[in-house]
């Protein structure tokens, strides 16, 4: 029943259309949503506003900030009616994606733990509106989110109104798997008290102010979340090499036979390099992450994980199931805080988390470029990745030699954008190997990666480049200009790199 989920007589005379609370939204409002990936997201009033602007032809354009990327009920739906004039700080989506690579859309790509505080002290603008999703409100003021925190917190602190979205497809049996916790504004802000992945230091909800409550929307709609690819024969070389790289670091002493803590980025190559970890004898794993995946959902059923920490649950149409069905299990094990907790460099650093993240290039110095398509179109975002490769014990970053079908290499003389350089970057593993590159000088760098990393097919050629450069210049990072953009000229022009 309703009343089970809207707590209060003076809360549910809120209850409002989605229609109707759409029309909260205003031309040149900075609109802040709950969300991290397709996960705990707002969906009926996005819709709704989607609906009205198409039937009206309503001149509306908003600023949308979200914690990460979210369904395509928001960023698909308004961006096709070209809704949305700025976005920050991550997204997935290709109608979304498309409106940014065109230049319709404004897009601020941020290091997710930084966006709270960006919130937090006003550096964006006031908020004006909040829609949130939750699976309870209290006529106290506390709301449960569901399947994601995110920025959430933040956003109903600082924002002038509030929507509520309750949405009863989330089940109740979700409460207590959340630790909300708050960091103050500096200078007064504290050391966060987690010294191991399974601390709890927070509440099981979120305070909010009523007053700001304008609507209560009630809605059924599951996160539109999607499937991942198949593991391939690659990612399987790639989980091999990890593990196997682990195993060294125990033997040598750098490691302890638990592991310290992983993190794993979102998306398939993630995803898959996880299942690695199904048939090792690794056990009793702690996870402090951001985005929790059906890998680690797989890694709990066989009884490998100790404790998850992260900041939203994130799954395959299947993998939601799953969680859904044993969600009682799952809630022991799972822990969802915001993300300011969840990617902030001081947990990272005291923890010594393991940080496995993915790359779109990497050049042969040790350079990776996480964001961009020749440097110029926008992928996705940084995401989380700056916050645990720049702090975290290890920093490990995979990508498949090659991408297009063989057609582009994806090690490169000098990468088109650079997310993450040399300095944050400690091993690279592709299907071909495994470059350590701790303690290296970027000339040791280069033959590392080149004869480790790149594909059999372009290392003749990388390797001409690296000595062309080397015997152009004596100098400490040996490049040729000209001849490094010359890979991305080819593939720019012809879609491919393989030079006759």
């Amino acid at each position: 029943m309703i009343q089970d989920r809207i707590k209060g007589e003076n809360l549910r005379k809120k209850l409002a259309t989605a229609e109707d609370a759409s029309h909260l939204i205003k031309d040149g409002m900075i609109i802040g949503t709950s969300g991290f990936t397709p996960s705990g997201y707002p969906k009926e009033v996005p819709l709704a506003l989607a609906k009205r602007v198409e039937e009206s032809n309503e001149n509306l354009s908003i600023t949308l900030i979200t914690g990460a990327s979210v369904g395509d009920e928001l960023d698909g739906e308004l961006s096709k009616r070209n809704i949305i004039k700025k976005r920050l700080p991550y997204q997935t989506n290709n109608y979304c994606r498309d409106s940014i690579n065109n230049g319709y859309i404004d897009f601020v790509d941020l290091h997710l733990s930084h966006l709270p505080q960006y919130i937090n002290c006003g550096f964006l603008g006031k908020i004006d509106l909040a829609i949130v999703e939750a699976i309870e409100i209290s006529e106290e003021g506390y709301i449960v989110p569901s399947t994601s925190v995110g920025i959430t917190p933040a956003i109903v602190r600082q924002a002038e109104k509030i929507i509520v979205e309750i949405n009863t497809s989330q089940p109740m049996d979700l409460i207590g798997i959340h630790d909300i916790y708050e960091v103050k504004n500096p200078p007064y802000r504290e050391p966060i008290p987690i010294i191991k992945a399974s601390d709890r230091i927070g509440h099981k909800y979120i305070p909010i102010d009523v007053n700001k409550v304008e609507a209560i929307v009630v809605t059924d709609k599951k996160d539109n979340v999607r499937p991942f690819n198949p593991i391939n024969e690659n990612h399987i070389k790639m989980a091999n090499y990890l593990i196997e790289f682990l195993k060294h670091e125990i033997k040598v002493g750098r490691l302890p036979k638990k592991l310290f803590p992983l993190q794993a980025g979102v998306g398939s190559v993630a995803n898959a390099v996880l299942q690695g970890f199904k048939n090792s004898n690794f056990e009793n794993l702690d996870f402090y992450t951001e985005v929790i995946q059906d890998s680690i959902l797989d890694l709990i059923d066989v009884g490998k994980v100790n404790i998850v920490s992260g900041t939203s649950v994130t799954l395959s149409p299947e993998g939601l199931e799953k969680f859904y069905k044993n969600l009682k299990l799952y809630n022991e094990k799972i822990i969802l805080r915001p993300q300011e907790i969840s990617n902030n460099p001081e947990v990272i650093r005291r923890l010594g988390v393991i940080a496995l993240n993915t790359a779109v290039e990497v050049d042969i110095f040790g350079n990776v470029n996480s964001t961009h398509i020749l440097g110029r179109n926008m992928v996705n975002g940084i995401g989380g990745s700056g916050d645990f490769a720049r702090n975290s014990y290890l920093s490990v970053f995979f990508t498949e030699s090659t991408a297009k079908n063989g057609k582009i290499s994806t090690v490169v003389p000098f990468a088109s954008h650079v997310d993450h350089t040399e300095h944050d970057v400690d091993v690279i593993i592709t299907e071909e190997g495994i470059a350590d590159l701790r303690g290296l000088s970027p000339k040791e760098r280069a033959l590392s990666i080149i004869n480790n990393c790149s594909n059999s097919y372009f290392r003749p050629l990388l390797m001409d480049y690296y000595k062309t450069a080397t015997k152009a210049y004596k100098s400490h990072t040996p490049h040729l200009l000209k001849e490094a953009f010359y890979f991305h000229e080819i593939l720019d022009k012809h879609g491919s790199m393989r030079i006759n």
